[in-house]
C-alpha cells in the first residue's frame, strides 16, 4: 500500500474514533423537572416561606444530581428562576423536548386547624378516588385562574368545580404503569429517609393530562405543618428530598435502559446516611432556626490566633469531608453547598471545610458538617500539606 493510502486509512480511523466518542456522550434520555408555581403565583403559603421557593430549590438540587450522575441525560427545567409559567406551557415544554419523564415538584397545605398532618405523597394522573385527593388537585389546578382567558385555553375547565373533573374518568393514559412504578419508588425512597409515607395516589392534574410521557406530581410535605415547613425550608431538608427523588430516578432510568437493550447501570451518588435522630432533629419543635435550617450552609470559621504550639508552628486544623478521583467544581452537588478547599494526595483530590488553629472551634464545625458528611474528620495542615 502506498503512502497516500495509509494516510487515508489513518484519517478514516480518526474519524470513526471521533464519531464513536461523540455518540458515547449523546444525550439519549430527557427528563423535565417542573418546579411548581413561581412569580406572581406563590403557591401555598407557610409561616416563613412560600411553596414556590421550596419547589425551586429542590428542583435545582435534583437536576444537579441527575446531571452529575448521568452523562446521557438531558435535564430540562420549566423554570430556573422565580417566574410565572402558565400551566399548559409547562406541559408544552415537556412535549416540545420529547421528554422521557416529567417530574412536577410541589408542597402540600391544609387549612388552619390541621397543622399536625404531615408526610409525602406522589400523584399520577387519574380520577380522584377520595375527596382529599380531589382537594389537592383543585388546589394545584387553581393556578390557571391567574392566566388570561383560562376558560377558552382549557376548554371551559373550572378548577373549583367538581363537575369539571369528570373528564378524568375517561382518561386512558398509556404511560400509567410507568408513572405508578416511578411514583412507588419515590415513596419508598422518602420512607428510607425517615419521611412519613402517605402513599401513591391518583387525581386529575391538568399538567399531567397534557404531557405525552410518564409523569408524576410530588408533594414534598405539608407547609401548613410548622415542623415540616422548617424541614422543607432548610438546606438539609431540601437536599434529602432531592436525593430521595434522585434515588427513584436512578432505578427508573436503569429499568428504562434495560428495556432499551442498554447495559450501563449508573450508580447512585455517594450519600450520607441520615439517622432517625438527625431527621427528627430537623423537624422537631425544639429545633431552633439557625444557619443550618435557614437554607444556607455555615461559613468557614475565621482563622484564630492563639498561643498554642500548633499556632506558633503555623499548623492549622481543617475538616476533611470527602475524596474524589477528579477535581470538582465549586457548585458540585457532592459538596452540598459547602465552601470547600482541596489538596492533592497522589491521584486523589481531598476536600476540606473550615480552618482554625483552635481545636474547639474546628470541633464545633465538625459537629455541624457531620450531618451532611458522616465520615468527616479533623486533619492538621501546614503550608498546604497534610501532617500525618
Amino acid at each position: 500500500m502506498n503512502r497516500n493510502g495509509c494516510i487515508i486509512i489513518y484519517i478514516l480511523a480518526l474519524f470513526l474514533l471521533w464519531t464513536s466518542m461523540l455518540h458515547a456522550k449523546e444525550k439519549t434520555f430527557t427528563v423535565v423537572i417542573d418546579a411548581g408555581h413561581g412569580g406572581k403565583d406563590p403557591g401555598a403559603k407557610g409561616a416563613h416561606v412560600n411553596e414556590k421557593v421550596i419547589n425551586l430549590a429542590v428542583a435545582l438540587k435534583l437536576g444537579g444530581l441527575i446531571t452529575a450522575g448521568h452523562e446521557d441525560v438531558n435535564v430540562v427545567y420549566t423554570r430556573k428562576t422565580d417566574r410565572f409559567i402558565e400551566l399548559n406551557e409547562r406541559a408544552n415544554i415537556a412535549n416540545r423536548n420529547k421528554a422521557d419523564l416529567f417530574i412536577s415538584i410541589h408542597a402540600n397545605s391544609l387549612k388552619k386547624g390541621h397543622t399536625n398532618i404531615k408526610g409525602t405523597e406522589t400523584y399520577t394522573l387519574g380520577l380522584a378516588k377520595s375527596e382529599e385527593n380531589q382537594n389537592v388537585a383543585m388546589l394545584e389546578n387553581s393556578v390557571i385562574l391567574l392566566e388570561d382567558n383560562y376558560l377558552q385555553r382549557y376548554g371551559g375547565f373550572n378548577p373549583n368545580s367538581s363537575e369539571s373533573y369528570i373528564i378524568f374518568e375517561f382518561v386512558q393514559n398509556k404511560h400509567m404503569e410507568q408513572s405508578i412504578s416511578f411514583a412507588s419508588e419515590i415513596q419508598k425512597a422518602f420512607s428510607s429517609a425517615k419521611r412519613t409515607n402517605r402513599g401513591v395516589r391518583q387525581a386529575g392534574f391538568l399538567v399531567l393530562k397534557a404531557t405525552n410521557m410518564p409523569g408524576v406530581l410530588v408533594e414534598l410535605g405539608f407547609i401548613s405543618n410548622p415542623d415540616e415547613e422548617r424541614y422543607m425550608r432548610s438546606n438539609d431538608g431540601q437536599s434529602q428530598l432531592a436525593r430521595s427523588i434522585y434515588k427513584a430516578f436512578v432505578k427508573y432510568k436503569n429499568e428504562h435502559d434495560r428495556k432499551q437493550g442498554g447495559h450501563a447501570q449508573v450508580k447512585e451518588l455517594p450519600e450520607p446516611e441520615v439517622s432517625r435522630t438527625e431527621s427528627e432533629r430537623l423537624t422537631s419543635p425544639e429545633s431552633k432556626p439557625n444557619s443550618k435550617t435557614s437554607g444556607t450552609k455555615p461559613q468557614a470559621a475565621p482563622k484564630t490566633a492563639s498561643g498554642s504550639k500548633d499556632t506558633q508552628a503555623g499548623i492549622v486544623y481543617k475538616i476533611q469531608i470527602l475524596s474524589s478521583d477528579k477535581k470538582l467544581s465549586a457548585n458540585s452537588p457532592l459538596l452540598k453547598g459547602y465552601k470547600a478547599d482541596y489538596y492533592q494526595d497522589g491521584k486523589l483530590y481531598k476536600y476540606t471545610y473550615g480552618e482554625s488553629a483552635d481545636m474547639k472551634t474546628i470541633q464545633k464545625l465538625l459537629k455541624e458538617a457531620s450531618g451532611d458528611f458522616k465520615d468527616a474528620f479533623i486533619i492538621r495542615m501546614k503550608d498546604g500539606k497534610r501532617l500525618k
